[in-house]
């Protein structure tokens, strides 16, 4: 049995931290690193669920600004993930280098980049240019912080223990965290009427920052890596040479390291699925409330129904999760991923044969959906972690790669965020949906209708494509059985 190279002494036995409970028997490495979770779900679950139609439905951007908004924003969002992790993983400044400090300094920035989208910069008319600018601005903020403060949350998922048991308590604890902070988008729905009361949607969303803020700065405060304390002498590199006084902030190391890591088959694989799931994600979260209101009349479902659903396309991926932690023991993450996207596919085939008139199997349908999605994604840190404890044994590494391997995961699957919303609102508005939203303009009966079908089908054969693609994808994924092998290296 290979160990991993041993972090400098410090006189903490990590563990005895990952072992000991508190007082009332929980994990505190755990509970630390579950709060950035309930943070973080907070304000992200509500940010990519209303933002979509609220520059759309309420600020009324124009569908060009929409774009053009959507590039920058894929932009920028598939590059400061690879250079936040390489600035991570390699910098010798502790708010950079330290996971902890990245969340403590990262978590009041991140809050209030949150703030930006729900303010408008004036009373904006239609097609107004200040619209588009601002939702750039707001995307590009709060995706920065976002990626500075949860790169480093990811890191410490990796970095906290290599143990596959405390690796399934740190997505147990993370989950019951999640569905806390998921509820944030029930009672805002409930609260503001699902953004009619929007005076009562801007009060939620100041109080939901400022306790997200909170409960990512508990992180900051006491959580710890094993890597935290190593000697920043000690470079990330590994095997590759370099001399005693070469920075570590040089383009051929990040070639180095970026090539490292590209060149892992199973991360090849990881990141091609990887790439639609994310794509599904904005697909249901920016539009499930979209193709609700329109697909499903309001005496079938009520405003206050559909608020439940929405809140539970959020809440109950956490319990499902929780409640298959057996499965993950005895079946490992590889085995239920794949049968999700089977399942995916089987539902979207039931769904479209049904056809839209049966409204309250297609409320369920987008529901289950937006759960298993959702579900699945929760356990995509463990084949992650895998694929870092890999890289760190191949290479020999003093200390592994944790934020560079999820940033450059996230290099080539962000831009999915922005591809979903581009090519969906394009197809909308082929079908008249951009003078449907804007309410003094009227679509006749007969293109309400073809507007309805083109939805419906998006619903039904978006998924079922994806999940045949995705199972194309996982199936060759050859890190199965890290589940059953208790300890793979020895936890200094």
């Amino acid at each position: 049995m290979m160990a991993v190279a041993e972090a400098p002494a410090s006189g903490v036995s990590f563990r005895k931290i990952n072992e000991r409970r508190n007082k009332f028997g929980l994990n505190p490495a755990a509970l630390t690193y579950a709060m950035t979770t309930l943070g973080s779900a907070m304000i992200n679950n509500i940010f990519g669920f209303y933002y979509v139609k609220l520059f759309l439905n309420k600020y009324k951007i124009s569908e060009g600004a929409f774009h053009k908004s959507q590039v920058v924003y894929m932009v920028w969002n598939a590059v400061n993930d690879p250079l936040f992790g390489y600035l991570q993983d390699n910098s010798k400044v502790p708010c950079w280098s330290q996971r902890r400090l990245s969340i403590l300094y990262g978590a009041p920035l991140y809050s209030l980049a949150f703030l930006l989208a729900w303010f408008p910069w004036r009373s904006y008319t239609p097609d107004d240019w200040l619209s588009g600018l601002h939702l750039t601005v707001a995307l590009c903020a709060f995706d920065a912080m976002l990626t500075f403060v949860l790169l480093a949350q990811c890191a410490l998922f990796a970095e906290i223990s290599s143990q596959h048991q405390s690796r399934i308590r740190l997505i147990k604890y993370s989950q019951v965290a999640s569905l806390i902070g998921s509820s944030s988008v029930l009672f805002c729905g409930v609260l503001s009427r699902n953004m009619e009361d929007f005076k009562a949607f801007q009060a939620f969303t100041v109080l939901i920052a400022v306790l997200s803020c909170g409960c990512m700065l508990y992180t900051g405060f006491y959580s710890e890596s094993q890597w935290d304390n190593k000697g920043f002498e000690s470079d990330a590199l590994g095997s590759v040479d370099q001399t005693p006084h070469q920075s570590a902030f040089t383009f051929s190391t990040l070639r180095t390291l970026t090539c490292q890591i590209l060149t892992n088959r199973d991360f090849q694989l990881f990141v091609s699925m990887n790439f639609f799931q994310v794509f599904m994600l904005a697909f249901f979260n920016n539009f499930t409330m979209i193709f609700a209101e329109q697909l499903i009349p309001p005496d079938v479902l009520p405003s206050l129904a559909k608020s439940i659903m929405y809140g539970a396309g959020f809440i109950c991926p956490q319990l499902l999760v929780l409640s298959c932690q057996n499965l993950l023991h005895g079946l490992g993450y590889y085995r239920i991923i794949l049968f999700t996207f089977y399942m995916e596919a089987v539902m979207a085939v039931i769904m479209f044969v049904l056809g839209r008139q049966h409204y309250y199997i297609l409320a369920s349908f987008l529901t289950i959906n937006m759960v298993i999605t959702q579900a699945a994604t929760s356990l995509f840190g463990l084949p992650l972690a895998d694929i870092i404890d890999t890289d760190l044994q191949k290479y020999k590494r003093s200390s592994p790669l944790s934020s560079m391997v999820f940033g450059t995961n996230a290099l080539f699957t962000k831009p999915a965020q922005s591809l979903a919303p581009m090519i969906v609102v394009n197809i909308l508005n082929q079908f008249g949906y951009e003078k449907l939203k804007n309410e003094e303009q009227d679509l006749n009966p007969s293109g309400i209708e073809s507007l309805h079908s083109v939805m419906f089908y998006l619903v039904c054969l978006v998924p079922m494509c994806v999940a045949a693609v995705q199972i194309l994808a996982w199936k060759p994924f050859s890190i199965r059985n890290s589940h059953t092998v208790d300890t793979k290296y020895i936890d200094n």
